[in-house]
């Protein structure tokens, strides 16, 4: 694995600690108690939600790069939220549920959580669901829309690897995307093919059922599931004027691009994109071993 230390842990915060501390510097944090007197930390199970959701038809998502014409937010099956969660308790570990956005379609969840007062102006029209089953995990990115994250977790435990902006240049980026190389896995980093990530150092959280991750504007983050586990993510839109234009940018210059001329080139796009990413990484790493010597 990559360097990595531990995102910090704090029982609670309030608002001026959290603003100064933590988003100003753009800094994780693990809080472990922000969700105590939530309904969702003692209802949210497999059960409850089948119960309360199973019928809602989902889309859902498989951990290989889309290839060919196929958009890369495009879902790989669709199901009935019951119907998955089975799949689920099965052993299914592939399929994850991805940014599914509950505010119309399972409303009632959202009487079972607060917003956190920690001087974010959320979007509140954005609850979104992620979920997935014992070893699946999540291709390092990082989202489009440069929020600020406040990850709720529930169920089994996951862990998130999280990287600085800073560390995009060593990460295997692809262009038009806002992911890193499918093999170029910083969990399991294959040094030999990816010399890049020699040079990385991120941070690691261990989520257990409750905790809610702050996750900063621009972070990269992989996840892997270690068991059943749902995650809600409540978003804060950027502020700042460079953010603002940033996100416009990847939202409707970046991805427009990228759809396209997937859907009129297919495959040539996308491994002239990926030998790109690997090419662009190795040429500013062989830079900055000269300037080193």
């Amino acid at each position: 694995m990559v360097a990595l230390s531990p995102v910090e842990q704090v029982d609670e915060v309030d608002a001026t600690t959290f603003q100064a501390e933590y988003k100003r510097p753009a800094r994780p944090v693990i809080i472990k108690r922000l969700t105590e007197s939530w309904p969702a930390r003692r209802k949210w199970t497999v059960a409850h939600l089948k119960e309360r959701a199973g019928h809602v038809v989902v889309p859902l998502y498989d951990s290989q790069p889309s290839r060919d014409h196929k958009h890369q937010h495009a879902p790989a099956a669709r199901m009935p939220l019951g119907e998955y969660m089975d799949r689920l308790e099965q052993g299914e570990n592939d399929l994850r549920l991805f940014f599914f956005n509950f505010f119309n379609t399972i409303p009632d969840l959202t009487r079972d959580f607060d917003y956190p007062d920690v001087g974010l102006k959320f979007f509140r029209k954005l609850p979104v669901l992620f979920m997935g089953g014992k070893g699946s995990r999540v291709q390092l990115h990082f989202d489009i829309d440069l929020a600020d994250i406040m990850l709720c977790h529930f169920g089994g435990p996951k862990r998130v690897l999280l990287f600085a902006p800073d560390q995009t240049p060593w990460l295997y980026r692809v262009p038009f995307s806002f992911s890193a190389l499918f093999d170029a896995r910083v969990d399991q980093p294959d040094y030999d093919k990816y010399p890049a990530l020699r040079k990385v150092h991120g941070q690691v959280a261990e989520l257990e059922h409750g905790d809610v991750l702050y996750i900063p504007p621009g972070y990269w983050h992989f996840v892997k599931y270690h068991d059943i586990g749902f995650s809600m993510s409540l978003r804060a839109f950027p502020r700042t004027p460079g953010n603002m234009a940033r996100m416009l940018y990847n939202l409707l210059i970046l991805r427009s691009i990228d759809g396209l001329m997937r859907k009129t080139i297919g495959q040539p796009w996308n491994d002239r994109n990926e030998r790109r990413a690997r090419s662009k990484t190795h040429k500013r790493l062989q830079s900055a071993s000269g300037q080193a010597g």
